[in-house]
This record gives C-alpha cells, structure tokens and sequence, in this order.
C-alpha cells in the first residue's frame, strides 16, 4: 500500500518539470502557489460533500483526488512525507487535545 505512495510522490517530482501542455502535474506547478493552494481546498470540499451525499465509490474517488493534490502541495512547497510522519510520531506521545493547546499557545 506505501509503495504506491511512494511512487505517487517519485511521479509527481518527476512529472513537475515536464511540459505543462501535456502533463497535469506540470500544469499545476506551473500555476504555482496559490493556486495549488485552491485545488487542494477545492478536492477537500469535494471530499467533504461526497462523504456526506454520495456512495462509496464516489467518495474513494475524491479522497484519491484530495491525497494527489495534498501530494502535490507539499511537493510545491517542499515538505517531505518523512516530516509529515516524524510531526505524526511526534504527537503520539501527546493527547490531541493537548497538543491542540500548545499550537495555539506557539502561534500567539
């Protein structure tokens, strides 16, 4: 099941150079920022809506379309998956409500 991750990812950062005419990837890293920011949060809403409306298929189907467009942000923005599991580790030593408290004490 990781492996196809991992490949997910060695695709992505091969694909984001390519010719953006011809491949998706590409098209969006040459949008840049913003609007990979969009995407994302646009497959997130449409994740949101099928989970709440649609079948099962439907929502697997965007929930692969929210995980390539998280994917593809953190590749924009060059944050590593190990960083995101190191964080993920990080906070199994915690409650979630715990750790909720000390982001927001960090922030302000």
């Amino acid at each position: 099941m990781f492996k196809n991750l991992e490949q997910l990812i060695k695709k992505i950062k091969k694909q984001k150079n390519n010719n953006p005419n011809i491949s998706y990837t590409a098209s969006l890293f040459k949008k840049g920022n913003n609007f990979c920011i969009k995407k994302f949060a646009e497959e997130a809403r449409e994740l949101a809506f099928s989970s709440k409306y649609s079948n099962k298929k439907n929502i697997v189907h965007e929930a692969a379309d929210l995980l390539y467009h998280f994917l593809v942000l953190l590749e924009f923005k060059k944050i590593s998956m190990t960083s995101i599991m190191k964080e993920l580790k990080r906070r199994q030593r915690i409650s979630g409500i715990q750790e909720k408290k000390n982001r927001i004490k960090n922030v302000r």
